[in-house]
C-alpha cells in the first residue's frame, strides 16, 4: 500500500526543512534495526541505511531525508520527542518515539496500578508535548474499576481517563477515537496490561500477546522492539515493549506540569531554595499543616525531581567525557599526521 505524505504525518514545518535539502526523499522510520531502518514513503515501503547518523540517534517516527542509494542524509527537527535515561550504569539517552501527538499510558485495574509511575508517564508526556490519555485495561476482570477511576481523577481531574476490555470492538473503537488519522499516537505502559492487544484491535494484526502472573500482576516481554502501524481508521500507532522503569531526564518543566499545584505553591515560599522540610515561611509545609495538601503526593514530587536531577547531570557529565576524549583523540591524530609529514 502506498501513502502520501500527508497520509504519514507531513506537515508545513517539515516541508520547510525539506525546501532546504531539495535532492533528498522525506521518508518516516517505522522499525528500527542495527544497520537497516524500515520507512515509508510516497513510493510504499523501503530499507534505509545509516551511514552519517548512528542507530542510537534515531527513533520510530522520525521524519529522515534519504539520498538515491536509499542513505539517511539527514533527521528533520521533531514536533515531540519521547525520551529516559538506559536502563544499567551506561549514562546514555535512549530514544523512546519520535512526532507522537497522543500518548497512551496503559495500566490495568488490578496491582499494576500505581500512581507514581503513572505520574512520571505523565511527566514524559507534558515534556514531549504530547497529549496524555490514561487508558484502564481490563475492566472485564475487575470486581469495581471505581476504585481505580477515583485514584486516577487524583492526578488530575481533567485527565482523560478510559477504561476499558481490550478485546471488545467498542473499547478499542474508543481509543481511537482519541488519534485521527494523520496523527500518530504511542502506548506506553508495563508488560502485560494490553498494549498489543489494543494494537491488534486497532490495526486489525495478529501480534502474539501474553498474559501476566496472578500472584504479582507482572506481563511476560512479548513486544520486543518498536513499531509503527496503520490503524483501521486512519493514523498510526507505535507499540512498544513493556516498561516498568522510566529514568527521567531533562524533564523539570513536565514534572511540575504535573505537580503543577506544588509548583506553584513554591514561588510562595520566603526563600526560593526552600526545602519544603523545616524552613520558615515555607507554603507547601503550611499547606500539608492545614489538610489542603497530600503528604505522600509531596514525597513523590520531591522524588521525581531529585531522580531527573540526578539522571540529567549524570547523561550532562557523561557528554562531556566523550566530547573530551573525542577531541583529545582528534588532537592525537592530528599531531600523528604532522609527524608523518615531516
Amino acid at each position: 500500500m502506498t501513502y502520501t505524505l500527508s497520509d504519514l504525518g507531513w506537515s508545513s514545518s517539515f516541508q520547510m526543512q525539506l525546501d532546504e535539502a531539495a535532492d533528498l526523499t522525506p521518508y518516516r522510520l517505522t522499525e528500527i534495526h542495527r544497520s537497516q531502518m524500515s520507512a515509508l514513503g510516497e513510493e510504499g515501503s523501503v530499507v534505509l541505511t545509516s551511514p552519517r547518523i548512528v542507530a542510537g540517534e534515531l527513533a520510530v517516527g522520525d521524519w529522515v531525508l534519504a539520498d538515491p542509494e536509499m542513505r539517511i542524509q539527514d533527521c528533520l527537527d521533531r514536533k515531540s520527542m519521547l525520551q529516559r535515561r538506559g536502563a544499567g550504569t551506561d549514562a546514555h539517552v535512549q530514544l523512546i518515539a519520535a512526532n507522537v501527538d497522543t500518548l497512551f499510558i496503559v495500566t490495568s485495574c488490578n496491582d499494576d496500578f500505581n500512581i507514581a509511575r503513572i505520574e512520571r508517564f505523565l511527566a514524559l508526556a507534558h515534556e514531549a508535548g504530547c497529549y496524555p490519555v490514561l487508558v484502564l485495561t481490563k475492566a472485564d476482570l475487575c470486581d469495581d474499576t471505581s476504585v481505580y477511576e477515583a485514584e486516577a481523577r487524583t492526578l488530575d481531574p481533567m485527565l482523560t481517563t478510559l477504561t476499558v476490555n481490550a478485546r471488545e470492538a467498542d473499547s478499542a473503537a474508543a481509543v481511537s477515537d482519541w488519534c485521527k488519522a494523520p496523527q500518530t499516537a504511542a502506548f506506553i505502559g508495563s508488560s502485560g496490561v494490553g498494549k498489543t492487544t489494543l494494537t491488534n484491535a486497532l490495526t486489525g494484526g495478529d501480534a502474539a500477546t501474553g498474559g501476566v502472573r496472578e500472584d504479582d500482576a507482572k506481563g511476560r516481554h512479548v513486544t520486543t522492539s518498536r513499531s509503527m502501524r496503520p490503524m483501521l481508521k486512519g493514523g498510526w500507532i507505535i507499540d512498544m515493549p513493556g516498561m516498568r522503569a522510566l529514568r527521567l531526564l531533562d524533564t523539570r518543566d513536565g514534572i511540575d506540569s504535573v505537580f503543577d499545584d506544588l509548583a506553584e505553591l513554591e514561588t510562595q515560599c520566603r526563600f526560593s531554595d526552600c526545602a519544603h522540610e523545616t524552613e520558615p515561611g515555607c507554603a507547601v509545609r503550611k499547606a500539608i499543616e492545614a489538610g489542603e495538601l497530600d503528604l505522600d503526593r509531596l514525597e513523590r514530587w520531591r522524588k521525581l525531581r531529585a531522580g531527573e536531577a540526578k539522571n540529567t547531570e549524570t547523561v550532562a557529565e557523561s557528554r562531556a567525557r566523550e566530547r573530551k576524549f573525542s577531541k583529545m583523540v582528534k588532537g592525537v591524530v592530528k599531531g600523528s599526521s604532522k609527524r608523518k609529514g615531516r
